[in-house]
């Protein structure tokens, strides 16, 4: 049984070089990558400060330090940071993000362009990180997080977009997963200012760490203002042929388009033809089912690879095991930096073997680090006293390998496969799918995380670990390969599937057979 279809770009749209203007265009709008990775790093971070603890969630600190939850009650060593307010805390920017994409910004993206999106969401992220900086109080520091969530809701629903619809065929990978290695290197930045600001002594080293989020945001606002927009936007919008050839013809830095233009055009036709907004169509018609299959799991399983929670609370975790503030901020470091690497490896491995390849290794690499991750907490850390250093040093090391497989696989191609798999006439809707889908588990993961360590403690590490194995095992049968072919003839490959030709139907079977 055949589980997978292999498709090389010939013929077709989306040829030509790697332009400098095309390089530097995706160069800015992957800082719509940049705010996330530093928030995420940064949610964790300032986590972990005692400062930030003493000033807004008193008795996580209380618990931290040995004092109990009250009442001189000894608390389990996977219990000391469960609290749902500080969960809250995180959990905040993922509700209004999911409000944001789901209500206003696929609207946004889809009538008046990527562009636009782009700036609005790096407006409302410089607001929440002014915000953030300055908070005074518990519910204020989450009014920030809040304002930081619509600038990602924005900005995680038309960069992946704009990767996807700017880069030559052959190439789209790679740019694609640009967004993931900006993503690791805003992580980067935040976890080194994290390991800084903590030192400063007097305690106000967190708002150092929470108020730099807008230097990202105003890379990307700025950047944003002077970026072309894409070719297929202009199209949605009525542009005339010549103003999309011209701005085509300087992307690919050739003068023979037009295929790639037809193909665009073609695509915007039958958009206008259904009538429908976008999410009508996703939802009512069998030829988008396999699209929108892919939306909702796909982001999805990947917060249930369990990387968020460690990238939102390593700090956490490491000092859960023993680590000190600095030496668990200085581990955070490492793992940031491993992961940006592997990413790195991504953006050039992913066009040469493919999507499915990528996926189905780095989750073999996921599953066997996260089962030895959990047997080796299971054994060695109990309720109380600490780990010693030989383990904790084994356990990095394997949180390291966990980083690497998810920052060379799930990690980039969570964003990419989404992005370019829907035809034109729904790409923004089935966008704000993929991010709400994303949203939704990155919000429960966030919200009861700490909760399900003190409950489940090792053994959170196996649930993790059950998912991982699923969702390898959903890449192995149900998604096909994409590599190399123009964006806007991706869609005919689920009539060529084993299994997905029977959902879309018969015509859509037979159109792939001209593929």
């Amino acid at each position: 049984m055949a589980v997978g279809f292999v498709a090389d770009a010939e013929g077709g749209g989306g040829g030509g070089r790697i332009t400098a203007f095309v390089a530097l265009s995706c160069v800015t709008a992957a800082m719509g990558g940049a705010i996330f990775g530093y928030d995420i790093g940064t949610a964790g971070g300032v986590s972990s400060m005692d400062p930030f603890l003493r000033e807004f969630f008193p008795d996580v600190y209380r618990r931290m330090k040995g004092g109990g939850g009250g009442g001189g009650r000894r608390v389990s060593n996977y219990c000391k940071f469960d609290s749902q307010l500080l969960t809250l805390f995180t959990s905040s920017l993922y509700v209004s993000g999911l409000l944001t994409a789901v209500l206003l910004a696929s609207w946004v993206t889809a009538r008046h362009g990527r562009r636009p999106s782009m700036v609005l969401g790096g407006v409302a992220y410089l607001a929440g990180a002014a915000v953030s900086g300055g908070a005074v109080h518990v519910s204020m520091a989450i009014l920030g997080r809040a304002l930081l969530g619509v600038g990602l809701g924005f900005a995680n629903q038309a960069v992946p977009l704009y990767l996807s619809e700017m880069a030559p065929a052959r190439y789209r990978g790679a740019f694609s997963n640009g967004f993931q290695f900006s993503l690791c290197l805003g992580a980067l930045l935040a976890t080194v200012v994290n390991f800084g600001a903590e030192k400063i002594t007097g305690g106000w080293g967190w708002r150092l760490s929470l108020g730099l989020a807008a230097v990202p945001a105003a890379l990307l606002t700025v950047g944003a203002v002077f970026l072309p927009e894409t070719p297929n936007s202009l199209v949605q919008q009525g542009k005339s042929r010549d103003v999309v050839r011209a701005l085509l013809q300087k992307i690919r830095g050739a003068d023979a388009v037009d295929e790639e233009l037809d193909d665009i055009v073609a695509a915007n036709a039958v958009a206008e033809q259904g009538g429908a907004n976008g999410l009508q169509l996703i939802l009512s018609r069998r030829r988008y089912r396999p699209q929108l299959a892919m939306a909702v799991l796909i982001p999805s399983l990947t917060q249930l690879t369990g990387i968020n929670a460690i990238g939102f609370y390593a700090p956490v975790l490491l000092r859960t095991i023993g680590m000190g503030e600095s030496a668990a901020l200085l581990s955070a470091i490492a793992m940031v930096v491993v992961s940006s690497a592997s990413t790195f490896i991504s953006m050039f491995a992913v066009d040469r073997f493919g999507r499915r390849t990528l996926l189905l290794v780095g989750g073999v690499q996921m599953l066997v680090s996260e089962v030895l991750i959990g047997a080796i907490m299971a054994a060695k850390l109990g309720d109380e006293g600490g780990m010693s250093k030989a383990y904790a040093f084994v356990l990095l090391v394997l949180i390291g390998v966990y980083a690497t497989g998810f920052g060379w696989s799930w990690g980039p191609l969570s964003w990419l496969v989404p992005s370019e798999i829907f035809p034109l006439e729904v790409r923004s809707a089935g966008q704000s799918v993929t991010v709400a889908s994303g949203f939704v588990f990155t919000i429960l993961v966030a919200q009861y995380f700490l909760a399900m360590l003190c409950l489940m403690k090792a053994w959170l590490f196996f649930f993790f670990a059950g998912w991982i194995a699923a969702m390898t095992a959903f890449v192995y049968l149900f998604l096909p390969e994409t590599k190399g072919l123009p964006i806007e003839k991706i869609d005919k490959v689920w009539g060529a599937h084993w299994f997905w030709k029977r959902v879309v139907g018969v015509d859509e079977a037979r159109a792939c057979e001209k593929l």
